[in-house]
């Protein structure tokens, strides 16, 4: 049976029409989402804020050793430090204890294993909650370093009467080998979108590594007792559930990031990504859907891309609206790896912009139908 011509016309428009529809949703995130974390200014608040810096450790002891000093010996002048020492079985109380005699200013509370009761990163972030003297709260994780001594007062620029979240960036090392550049093209991608989304009016989510926020907001939103259950999300599920278009803000500053020791075998970072895919899906409803609009239009994208190159139509406007894509993605994510101080990536960028919606599929599959155990913090 051939169908008649004005159907095949019919099909071809509607291609088109659809091809087009989706790079649209793609260049509203690029130029108003993404863009909005590259023109991100610096605030020049001038006021000092006593600052609680929090940090859980589990089996630390190395990395405490390397990066805790970057957060004893910034400039900030009323600050503590007060590391969580989670059921260690390592050196981690020794080595705590040994800094604790340099660094007057570092405080320590212990979590002792008990066989009878299990727990997650939550209960340690709570306790540590509990133990600051100060408003303000600043986390960070043991495997992480500040990249500045200023990093505080940049945090602190933005400690503002009206804001009550502070959003940071905490990247990757850079290391050798495709699954390095990997993890920081995707935390970098990660980062434009829940700071840009933050900068223009939604914010959703904030990560552990640097993130800031008043302890009274803690308290009057029951801690993390909503989702409790959850081995992740005392970082982006709270962000989620307290952040309002006016009491969040951003910090962009190169002086502002921090940088964590990004995972070395597949197998652990595969891990890593299961257990933050565990929080999506209590997001409200609203980012939910905004969030998935990214990777549904990249897909339809590519895949009516093929069809109409396949099929020739309109090759000329079709081949340009791909190139003015292709040309626009590479110059925002190189601003952005300027911004964002990332390196060696560049010549990945389309490669990971393919791979990346199967590599989450994949990950989202086997998180959904094949788990067969619950995810740990550490």
């Amino acid at each position: 049976m051939t169908l008649p011509v004005h159907y095949i016309d019919y099909f071809k428009w509607g291609i088109l029409g659809a091809f087009f529809l989706v790079l649209l949703i793609q260049l509203i995130f690029y130029y108003v989402i993404y863009l909005k974390v590259l023109v991100k200014r610096r605030n020049v608040q001038k006021e000092n804020h006593p600052i609680s810096v929090i940090i859980c450790a589990r089996n630390e002891a190395e990395n405490l050793l390397v990066n805790l000093p970057s957060i004893l010996e910034q400039k900030h002048t009323d600050y503590e430090v007060i590391v969580v020492n989670d059921c260690s079985t390592d050196n981690t109380e020794k080595v705590i204890n040994e800094f604790t005699k340099k660094y007057k200013h570092l405080r320590s509370t212990v979590i002792n294993p008990d066989i009878k009761f299990s727990h997650g990163k939550k209960l340690a972030v709570t306790l540590g909650i509990k133990a600051a003297k100060n408003e303000w709260l600043v986390f960070t994780d043991a495997d992480c370093k500040a990249d500045s001594d200023q990093w505080l007062n940049r945090l602190q620029e933005h400690f503002t009467e009206d804001k009550q979240i502070v959003l940071g960036y905490g990247g990757y090392e850079r290391r050798r080998g495709l699954l390095n550049a990997y993890i920081r093209y995707d935390t970098m991608m990660i980062a434009l979108q829940y700071l840009g989304f933050a900068l223009s009016g939604m914010p959703y989510m904030g990560v552990g590594r640097n993130l800031a926020y008043r302890k009274s907001l803690f308290f009057k939103n029951k801690g993390f007792a909503r989702h409790y259950d959850l081995q992740s999300g005392d970082d982006d599920l709270f962000v989620n559930e307290t952040a309002t278009k006016k009491n969040v803000a951003v910090v962009t500053h190169a002086e502002s990031h921090t940088t964590s020791i990004p995972k070395l075998s597949r197998k652990e970072w595969f891990r890593q990504k299961k257990r933050h895919f565990t929080t999506a899906g209590k997001y409200k409803p609203k980012h939910k859907l905004f969030l998935s609009l990214e990777p549904i239009s990249r897909l339809f994208f590519y895949l009516f891309f093929g069809i109409l190159a396949g099929l020739n139509i309109s090759a000329i406007f079709v081949a340009g609206a791909f190139a003015f894509r292709l040309l626009s993605q590479l110059i925002i994510l190189k601003l952005a790896m300027n911004k964002l101080k990332i390196k060696g990536i560049l010549l990945f960028l389309i490669i990971f912009d393919v791979i990346s919606l199967f590599i989450n599929f994949n990950i989202y599959l086997s998180m959904t139908v094949f788990s067969t155990k619950k995810t740990r913090w550490k």
